[in-house]
This record gives structure tokens, sequence and C-alpha cells, in this order.
């Protein structure tokens, strides 16, 4: 008999993956694909959408073979969140690239915005300062090459893969995607009249809203999964993550750790945020809106192939195990700020830089510093959120850095708090199956699901306060000497 199982496809910024999820939660068979990226100036970073359609398939094609005979009760979707392209509505051809939530090519607008005086009312209706990391900007960018009377849906990745899973039929997401775009009200959750004014929209270009698990409609032509199947859930991958570590009590939160990283925690209603983190829909469940506080950082783990490569080492692996051999970075200190700053500090005109040495540093000393600085990004987010917030609760990790011991000891010392790593790394594939799961009753409700997490034990923070407060202040003198206050 075959198993009955959950498709879920997390679509990432640089690969397509896919996995199978039986009723007890593991994942039975899994597929990935590269996304290639295109970095035509610099500043900007863009997609092709295509090429993340033809990945999408790819990686389904791979994790199908691993499991023929299973039998798919309905497919889940998280996504690259930010990422943005408009196409032609009665072709489905993409009139542009993909825009990715990396691309800074609309700082300008961005400024000018804010010059103008508008930011307050944006951050009061969508949780979100103006920055180019977020997709308002982008679209107008988008649409000056479009003519004016062209019918055209505008979408996030998770909008397009609906559009493409269902032969074209279908132009929808979720409230977890429309609230990242700067075009949606969170207190109202609708498209905002006055935003879309603002940044040049036309509400019609824009997809249909829905709850985050939500029987969107069936496959259909999709070329590489049988029609008929239920397109059961959409959601950022970040807030997919945070739903499949069981985060369903205000205060309980994760850091998502990948090219970039996000620091979420949920709270009990929408408020506004204070200054240098933002607010977003975690997701939404039968009409109502989970909220949650939210840190971008927009480069992470990106930082180590690059440091590696400027060292003349061969992998990263080799950066860490160099870092790993002193025991502090001796005054060393590297802001990885290559694409600007993004929370808490939301400049996007500032730029890496390594400070602090001596004729007494080494390599391990720039390598310890490029290690740290995953570790102290997220401290900086974590100290505005824990005083909003209140209280935090458990607190998870997931993506491949979480894997590293001496990376998450690093995470744990400087937060001082203890961080729980997820068992599985597939945490936003994870979380697409399970609200894809709960659209077509696999699952009863959150009850069952919050039984399916599987955590390891906590990692204990053990640094000496003295040493964490020298080297929070070490770290924060060099990220005000690479913002553009003193560019």
């Amino acid at each position: 008999m075959p198993e009955r199982v959950v498709l879920a496809v997390d679509e990432g910024t640089t690969n397509s993956k896919a996995v199978l999820v039986r009723n007890d939660g593991a994942i039975i068979a899994s597929g990935s694909a590269p996304v290639p990226i295109s970095h035509p100036q610099s500043g900007w970073v863009e997609q092709d959408a295509k090429e993340i359609w033809a990945a999408t398939q790819s990686a389904i094609r791979d994790c199908l073979a691993a499991c023929p005979d299973a039998e798919i009760v309905a497919l889940g979707l998280s996504n690259q969140r930010e990422s943005i392209l408009i196409w032609d509505r009665e072709t489905g051809e993409p009139l542009g690239p993909v825009i990715t939530w990396q691309c800074r090519r609309t700082a300008p607008e961005c400024a000018a915005l804010r010059d103008a005086g508008h930011e307050p009312d944006v951050i009061a209706r969508t949780g979100l300062p103006i920055d180019p990391l977020f997709p308002a900007t982008k679209i107008a960018w988008l649409l000056r090459g479009v003519d004016a009377d062209r019918d055209v849906c505008v979408g996030t990745v998770d909008s397009w893969l609906i559009w493409k899973f269902s032969g074209g039929t279908i132009h929808e997401t979720d409230r977890s995607n429309a609230a990242r775009t700067q075009l949606f009200n969170l207190s109202e959750s609708r498209w905002d009249d006055r935003l879309c004014s603002l940044f040049g929209v036309e509400p019609r270009m824009l997809p249909v809203v829905r709850d985050s698990s939500h029987v969107f409609g069936s496959t259909l032509n999709s070329g590489v999964l049988p029609d008929g199947i239920t397109i059961g859930s959409a959601i950022g991958d970040s807030h997919a993550a945070l739903f499949s570590h069981g985060a369903f009590t205000p205060g309980d939160g994760k850091v998502t750790f990948g090219t970039g990283s996000s620091v979420m925690t949920t709270v009990a209603d929408y408020v506004a945020p204070p200054a240098g983190i933002t607010t977003t829909i975690a997701w939404s469940l039968d009409g109502v809106s989970t909220f949650a506080f939210e840190g971008n950082i927009l480069t992470s783990a990106s930082v180590f192939p690059w440091t590696a490569k400027l060292l003349g080492l061969d992998s990263v692996d080799a950066l860490l195990d160099l870092a790993a051999t002193v025991d502090s970075t001796d005054g060393v200190s590297l802001v990885p700020a290559h694409s600007g700053l993004g929370s808490p500090h939301w400049d996007a005109d500032a730029r890496g830089l390594v400070t602090g040495l001596s004729f007494g540093s080494g390599p391990a000393h720039v390598a310890r510093a490029a290690a740290e600085s995953m570790a102290l990004q997220v401290a900086d987010v974590f100290a505005i959120m824990a005083a909003a917030a209140g209280q935090i609760g458990r607190l998870s990790v997931d993506g491949g850095p979480s894997r590293n011991r001496f990376l998450m000891q690093m995470v744990a010392d400087y937060l001082d708090h203890p961080i729980t790593p997820c068992r599985n790394s597939e945490a936003s594939a994870l979380g697409a199956a399970h609200m894809a799961g709960l659209a077509v009753g696999f699952w009863d409700g959150l009850d069952a699901l919050a039984k399916l997490v599987k955590h390891d034990d906590p990692i204990e923070p053990r640094m000496a306060a003295d040493r964490r407060s020298r080297d929070l202040e070490q770290w924060r003198r060099a990220v005000a000497r690479a913002t553009r206050a003193v560019q």
C-alpha cells in the first residue's frame, strides 16, 4: 500500500528543495537543485523566473525518484521572501527579472521617500521601514519597463509557483508573504490603497491574499506532478521555519541561519515595531493572523566563503577550523556589510570592513572575527527584540550553520540565552508541509503538530559577563565605523 505523504517545496535564494513528509513528521525523501543568481551591476541581485521554476521541477523529480510509490495528499510551498517579479497574465511570460531580497537597486528611491517624510506612516501600516530589501519600490522599478495598458501579475515567488503549479489559473499568495511587500496593511489584513498609490502599484495586479494553510487549488499541467494534487499552503521560508519549531506561544522564537539570517519571536497582537526591527505576520490560520517581531540580517553565513577565499583557504570548514585555533579575535572585528546593513541599522550605504588589526593579528584572528560576526549581528537584533517582547521563551535555531557547535556556542554566549538546535535542518520545508497537511486534514491541529517537533538539547551560554560586554562594545564600535554616518 503506497505511503501517504505531503510534498513540500522550499524555494530558497540559492537552491530549490523538495521533501516528502509522512504522518509521523519524518522526511523520507528529498531532492534539490541550484538556482542561478546574477549581479548585473554593483548592488544589483537578480534571478530568472523560468530558472526558478526549472530548479523547482528538478528538485521534485529527484525527490519523487527516491520514493516513487508515495501517495501525495497535498503540496506545500515555502519561499525566499521579498523577491519580486511580474509576468503577463495572458501568456504567463515573465516581464523582467526576479529582483531578489538582496538587491539594493532602489536605494535612491527609498532615500527620497524617507526624505519626503513617508516612513512613519509606512511603518505604522506595514511594520516595515522603507528599505530596498522590501518589494514595493522594486515593483515600481519593474513596472517602468512594461506598457501601462498591459495586463500583468505582480507577485512574490510563492505566487509565481502557485501560478505555475496551477497551470496559470491561480494568482494568489498568503498573508505572511503579502506582509513582506510593504503594500499590505497588517492591522486591516488587506492591500492598502494609500500605499499602492504611494509606490505606483495598481491593486488589480496583486494576488488574492489567503491564509497560509489554505486549499489554493489543484495542480494542473505542471509537467512534474499529476493533475489534481491539492496546493495546501504558501508561507515565507522564515515563517515556515518558526512554525515547524512549534513556536505557538507568544515569546517563542527562532533564528534561521543562511545567506542572511532571520531572528523572529511571536507576539500576542499587532504592535508597531520598535526602531531597528520589524513587525510581520508570522502565519494565518482560519482567518486569524499570528504576529511576530523580526530582524532581517542581510549577510550572515555568506561571509564565510568570501573570508575563506580572502585568506587563501579552500573551504568554509577550513575557515572555521582555523577560527577555532584562537580563543579571541585579539581586537579584530569583521563587519559583513557587503550589501549594506539590515536590522537593526537599516543602512543601505554601509560597507564591509575589517578593523582592529595590529602586527600581532594573524589569519586565525580574522577567521574568528568572521565567525563571530554571525552571532554578534544576531545579538544586536536580539537585544531590541527581548526588550520589546518583555520575555523570550524557547529560542530555536535552524539552517546549515546551526549544525556547527562552535558557531552555535558563540550565539548562545553573545545572546546570554539558551538556544535549542532543530534536529532537522529542513525547517522551512517542514513548516510548509505542516501547513499543507493541516489544510487537508493530514494532521488534526496544532497539538498534533507540536508532538512532531524534534529538538536537540539546549546549548547554554557559558561566556563570562565581562568578556561578553567587552566584545559587544568592540563590535558596536566597528559597526559604527561601517555605517554611512562616517563615510
